[in-house]
């Protein structure tokens, strides 16, 4: 059945059509991708106009697999483009191994060019390899961002959805394209025309570079209990230097003991073992995504000794350090 649709009224409708340029990463993620591509596509019907125009790029310029498996035809190689194009890189699973030599030395020259350049999911990595990054507010997928961290310092890592600073964008993953895109689509055309897209999306929640991709430790958790939150809180910014039980008890106005029994009652453990599994936890992150040495890893999670700090690992986990790092070395999750 024909439906017949009125075409949605945009703002500069009668500006030339802007062209993106999708550089496609080996396993890239297909929703991220997809996610941004159908806003583009939807867009152009709504407004029954050719407000966008898309590429497909990579390396070799061939075809290219997603994580999923699923195999894509590529429009072109990594060519010179158009000042007025943008260009985004498409992320997923082992985005360091994706991240090659060419990559980053075609990205650096687009980048001296002017071109505006983001990065989706774990693309944020690729961007921050190649330099561009270097005093921008990014972000990256949360499973990545320990990782993140320890590597590019020069990076003021957020944990919004999207993040636009200045030519540069980058997103969390997952859905968190349409965000930005719709974003994109609102700057270019309109609030009404980005409303039309997310509406034929069923996209009922639009969320901007305030909104977090994830929820709290305390919310996620269930706690609520404003100063057992705040103890989490400030367990979780101290991994390197933790602090002791009676100093975190101190700092939110109660004794140790006190304190002692909200861990009880709320997470069934003491303080002192919620705290070794944030700090391994974040340990086994660096392990399965960096290449940092065990003994930089156990520093970074505030372990003084490697001895110490792969009889906790082994004690957690059933495997020592070493051994998780020649099983997970190079995995990349999105």
């Amino acid at each position: 059945m024909q439906v017949q649709r009125q075409a949605v009224t945009v703002e500069n409708a009668g500006a030339m059509p802007r062209h993106f340029v999708f550089v496609l990463l080996d396993k890239f993620s297909l929703l991220s991708f997809a996610s941004a591509l159908d806003s583009l596509r939807i867009a152009n019907r709504m407004a029954d106009k050719q407000l966008y125009t898309w590429t497909l790029s990579g390396e070799g310029g061939d075809s290219i697999s997603c994580s999923a498996g699923t195999e894509f035809k590529l429009d072109r190689d990594l060519d010179e483009l158009q000042r007025d194009d943008v260009v985004l890189i498409c992320g997923g699973v082992d985005v360091q191994a994706a991240t090659t030599k060419r990559i980053l030395n075609w990205l650096r020259r687009e980048a001296r060019r002017g071109l505006r350049i983001g990065g989706l999911c774990t693309a944020a990595y690729t961007l921050a390899k190649a330099g561009l990054l270097d005093n921008k507010r990014a972000t990256i997928h949360w499973e990545n961002s320990d990782s993140f961290i320890e590597e590019f310092d020069e990076v003021e890592l957020t944990k919004a959805v999207f993040q636009i600073d200045g030519s540069r964008m980058t997103t969390a993953g997952g859905t968190s394209s349409i965000d930005l895109m719709l974003k994109l689509i609102a700057d270019d055309f309109g609030e009404d025309l980005a409303n039309a897209v997310a509406d034929q999306m069923i996209y009922s929640s639009i969320r901007t570079d305030q909104d977090t991709q994830r929820l709290s430790t305390p919310t996620r958790i269930g706690v609520r209990h404003p100063k057992l939150s705040q103890v989490i809180l400030m367990m979780e910014k101290n991994i390197e230097e933790p602090i002791s039980p009676s100093i975190l008890a101190k700092e939110v106005g109660m004794s140790t003991r006190q304190l002692e029994r909200l861990f009880r009652r709320y997470l069934s453990r003491s303080p002192k073992r919620y705290y070794m599994e944030l700090r391994l936890h974040k340990a086994r992150n660096l392990l399965m995504q960096t290449d940092m040495s065990v003994i930089n890893v156990a520093l970074a999670c505030g372990f003084a000794s490697p001895s110490h700090f792969s009889k906790c690992y082994r004690a957690h986990y059933n495997t020592t350090p070493y051994r998780e790092r020649g099983a997970q070395s190079g995995r990349l999750s999105v």
